[in-house]
């Protein structure tokens, strides 16, 4: 099989260079690598932490068809991948008949998915801790950071991911995601039943604070309601972080070959 176009979608408090070794290991493997930031968040991370007013109003349904727009412009449906609120945007974007397979990497909830454990709350608290926040950005403290995100990790390497990778991040995405099921006409909603939507695995991290398994769990289950393909896989060991944590290299070769196995003849986007 030709090597398919992949488009990598970051999650909140993040920017694409949080796909910086993914992006070289799947070129590396002659895969053209799409990492498109959400709309605004292309600048640099020291603007970006310096002056985040771009993104205080963006909401989830703007940040999706951004995507959608960019990958209809493209010559063959590409492998989606997404990370966190990135894994929610990738299903969503497969609900709406993108992309030839998807991969959601410890991914957000979507409307239907009820688990809401404990860390979930703790993590996201920066944020749901004041109903103003839907209208701002809100940056994570390193200490917040190292809960929600590098748990696995020490306070010193914790620090480095977070002075590398950290932004604000729009607060109005999370609390859409967090009402979204008591908003029938969220954007932060699929069809569970949709029977066309090209193939989905889920990755989760065994001790993922932000989103633990049992979410992405719940998640793989209700997608299963379609007869369209649905797998589901777990690595032990792995926090929030998933993607850049030592061991990264397998979760994305995991991800690929699935992905390059499930993706069919290509078609147009």
């Amino acid at each position: 099989m030709s090597n398919r176009t992949i488009v990598l979608v970051h999650g909140l408090w993040m920017t694409p260079l949080s796909w910086e070794h993914w992006i070289d290991r799947y070129q590396s493997r002659g895969h053209e690598v799409l990492a498109p930031a959400w709309p605004g968040l292309d600048g640099d991370i020291e603007q970006l932490r310096a002056d985040p007013s771009v993104m205080e109003h963006l909401g989830l349904g703007e940040i999706v068809d951004h995507y959608e727009a960019i990958i209809r412009e493209l010559p063959e449906a590409p492998i989606i991948m997404g990370h966190s609120f990135g894994g929610a945007i990738t299903e969503i974007l497969l609900d709406r008949g993108l992309g030839a397979a998807g991969v959601g990497i410890d991914a957000a909830s979507v409307r239907g998915v009820t688990k809401l454990p404990l860390s979930t709350l703790r993590s996201a608290f920066p944020v749901l801790k004041n109903p103003a926040n839907n209208h701002r950005a809100v940056a994570l403290t390193a200490e917040q950071f190292h809960y929600a995100f590098t748990n696995t990790m020490s306070e010193e390497e914790s620090a480095a991911v977070y002075e590398r990778y950290a932004v604000p991040g729009p607060g109005r995405v999370l609390w859409q995601g967090a009402l979204a099921n008591f908003n029938p006409r969220t954007p932060d909603r699929v069809d569970f039943h949709n029977d066309d939507r090209a193939p989905l695995l889920l990755i989760a991290g065994e001790v993922d604070h932000t989103v633990p398994a049992s979410v992405d769990r719940q998640m793989a289950k209700k997608q299963s309601k379609s007869k369209a393909v649905t797998e589901y896989k777990e690595f032990a060991g792995r926090s929030h972080f998933i993607i850049g944590q030592e061991g990264w290299e397998e979760v994305a070769d995991y991800a690929l070959d699935w992905a390059t196995k499930n993706a069919g003849d290509p078609v147009a986007a």
